[in-house]
């Protein structure tokens, strides 16, 4: 009776077990796990105990801690992140920036300064590349000011699908036939991407809440973090919010997703309202620009 006890209880993840992980991953990427997620987080750990032939939680848990490459643990985040995006997502934000920020803050630095703009996370990489095509197709500052693109994520292998540019019909059917066959090629039901906007847009590995971040992302006039802020609990959305302050230059804005606001986590960001798109300024200091 006990090895069959035994024998059941294998890949089993107890109440205890799934705190204990729930714990650490927070304590790793700021990410916090409702109750209400148990299944979703029991089924990944489980995926990636099979994948790593271990059959009880513990040892699982031992041997993904303490893996000297880390490997395994990159592996679980990229297991346990949700990356649901598509070509022109919430497309009125796009336009706002073409349309009022970025000649406003063309005005705001000085010449032959290049415009920096942050997309976390990157998920797929239908974000920065969206930007890059509406600045292309919207905003004639390019003719003499250069923009920087820089997009980051947690997840290795979102960033791979990123830099190789390929998308499914789902993924670009936002995007008006002309400028589809403008900047992609089709294969099939396969939309391959144009080197010119791959090449446009940094890739990067990141953490929000990384020690490593605050050092690396600095300078920007314009960021992205969309529908981020509402995997985190609020001490980690106000860690988060600090970064995202720290990383702006004065006068910088910030949109989040729609469902989300900076109004509800601190009190470091102007809010400003362009028709019904709201965005996060940081507080202008004019001795900064110039």
């Amino acid at each position: 009776m006990t090895s069959i006890g035994a024998a059941a209880a294998a890949g089993e993840i107890s109440d205890a077990d799934f705190d204990r992980f729930r714990s650490m991953f927070y304590r790793k990427t700021g990410i916090y796990f409702e109750d209400s997620k148990r299944y979703f987080v029991d089924k990944r750990l489980k995926e990636r105990m099979k994948q790593t032939g271990h059959t009880l939680f513990k040892s699982y848990f031992t041997f993904m801690r303490f893996q000297a490459s880390g490997d395994e643990l990159q592996s679980l985040v990229n297991a346990m992140t949700v990356n649901e995006t598509y070509f022109f997502r919430e497309d009125y934000q796009f336009e706002t920036m073409c349309r009022h920020l970025m000649d406003e803050l063309d005005d705001m630095r000085p010449a032959g300064e290049d415009l920096r703009i942050w997309s976390v996370p990157s998920s797929t990489g239908e974000e920065p590349y969206s930007i890059a095509i509406y600045l292309l197709e919207y905003w004639k500052g390019l003719e003499h000011r250069d923009v920087e693109i820089v997009s980051s994520d947690i997840d290795t292998s979102v960033l791979e699908h990123a830099k190789r540019g390929i998308y499914s019909k789902r993924s670009v059917q936002n995007i008006p036939l002309t400028m589809r066959q403008r900047y992609f090629t089709q294969h099939g039901n396969e939309f391959h991407l144009c080197s010119d906007i791959k090449d446009s847009v940094t890739l990067c590995l990141a953490n929000i809440l990384g020690a490593e971040v605050p050092g690396r992302f600095r300078s920007f006039d314009l960021i992205y973090c969309r529908n981020l802020l509402i995997y985190f609990d609020d001490d980690s959305r106000r860690r988060a919010a600090q970064v995202l302050y720290d990383a702006l230059k004065p006068g910088g804005y910030i949109f989040l997703g729609h469902s989300e606001s900076m109004s509800r986590i601190c009190s470091l960001f102007k809010v400003k309202k362009f028709g019904d798109v709201i965005v996060y300024q940081k507080p202008t200091n004019e001795g900064a620009f110039r």
